[in-house]
C-alpha cells in the first residue's frame, strides 16, 4: 500500500508519528468513454463560458456563487487557513464507542505507527479496548478539515471520517405518524422469519454478481479478439501536456465521424464533391 500522507496522533503530551493508508479500494471494472462509431477516446476541455478560451490547469481557481454573486478563491487564500495544512491528527475527547452512530461514518482509513512509536501507538489502542471507547479527532486531508473517530480494528488503528451533525438528514415523514395495528401472532410470524435467517455476518459470503458478470463479458471479448487497438483509439494531436489529455469533446466527435465516413467512403452529401484535404 502507497500512503497518503505523515502526520501524528496528539492526545495530551502524547505524539505519535503515523502514516495514513486508505483501508479500502474500488473492485469496479475500470470503464471509459468512447465513441460508439470507431472506438475513439472522448475527452473533454475546461473551456471558459465567458471568452470561451481554453484554460490551462494552472490558471483555474475555485469560486463560491451564491446565485448572485461569485467569490473567486485562489490558491493563496486556501493556503492561507491552518487548519487545511495541518499534519495533526488532534484528539479532542473519547466517548463510548456504543455512541457514534454508523450513519455519520465515511472513509477509512488505516494508522502505521514509525518505529520509534510503537509504544504509544500501543499505548493509546490498548487504552481504546480497556476503555470501550472511541476516540473522535480533527485532522485536515486533501484540503479539507475532517471531523473523525479513531477506533481499534484488529491490532490496528482505524481512522474513519465522520459527516459533520449538519450534513445528516432528519427522516422526517408524515405516513410514520400512522401507526397500524399488529396483533401478537404477526409479531410472533415476523420474529420467527428473523430467527430462519439468522447468521454470523461474514463479509467473504456475499459477491457483487454485477462486476463479476461484467468482468467475465469483458474478458470474453478479449478472447474472442473483439477488441480494437488501444492506440488507435487515442487523437493525433500535436500538443503536449495537459491539453493533449483534453481533447474537445465536439471537435473528437467531429474526426471521428469524418474519419469514419473517409473509410467507408460515404462522405454524405459531398461524395460526389470530394473535399481538398491538406496534406499532413
Amino acid at each position: 500500500m502507497r500512503s497518503l500522507w505523515k502526520g501524528s496522533i496528539s492526545f495530551g503530551l502524547v505524539n505519535v508519528p503515523v502514516r495514513v493508508y486508505s483501508a479500502t479500494e474500488s473492485h469496479d471494472v475500470s470503464l471509459h468513454q468512447v465513441h460508439a462509431e470507431d472506438g475513439g477516446r472522448i475527452r473533454y476541455q475546461r473551456r471558459c463560458e465567458v471568452c470561451g478560451e481554453v484554460v490551462a490547469y494552472e490558471d483555474i481557481a475555485k469560486a463560491y456563487d451564491d446565485g448572485e454573486n461569485t467569490v473567486v478563491l485562489t490558491a493563496d487564500d486556501l493556503a492561507s487557513l491552518p487548519a487545511e495544512s495541518a499534519k495533526e491528527i488532534e484528539v479532542l475527547e473519547f466517548v463510548p464507542a456504543q455512541q457514534i452512530d454508523p450513519i455519520r461514518l465515511d472513509k477509512a482509513y488505516f494508522l502505521e505507527p514509525d518505529k520509534t512509536a510503537i509504544k504509544p501507538y500501543t499505548l493509546l489502542r490498548r487504552a481504546l479496548e480497556d476503555t470501550d471507547r472511541s476516540a473522535v479527532v480533527r485532522f485536515a486531508l486533501r484540503q479539507k478539515s475532517r471531523l473523525a473517530v479513531l477506533r481499534v480494528r484488529d491490532k490496528t488503528l482505524l481512522l474513519q471520517t465522520m459527516l459533520w451533525d449538519d450534513e445528516v438528514r432528519t427522516a422526517d415523514f408524515d405516513v410514520l405518524e400512522t401507526v397500524p395495528r399488529i396483533s401478537a401472532k404477526e409479531r410472533d410470524m415476523a420474529s420467527q422469519l428473523v430467527d430462519s435467517l439468522a447468521a454470523d455476518f461474514d463479509a467473504s459470503q456475499f459477491t457483487d454478481d454485477y462486476q463479476e458478470q461484467l468482468r467475465t463479458l469483458v474478458e470474453a471479448k478479449l478472447e474472442q479478439g473483439d477488441t480494437i487497438d488501444t492506440a488507435a483509439t487515442f487523437g493525433t494531436s500535436d500538443d503536449d501536456g495537459d491539453d493533449a489529455e483534453v481533447v474537445d469533446l465536439m471537435e473528437a466527435l467531429k474526426r471521428s465521424v469524418e474519419r469514419s465516413k473517409e473509410r467507408r467512403g460515404q462522405g454524405g452529401s459531398t461524395a460526389s464533391k470530394p473535399r481538398a484535404r491538406k496534406k499532413a
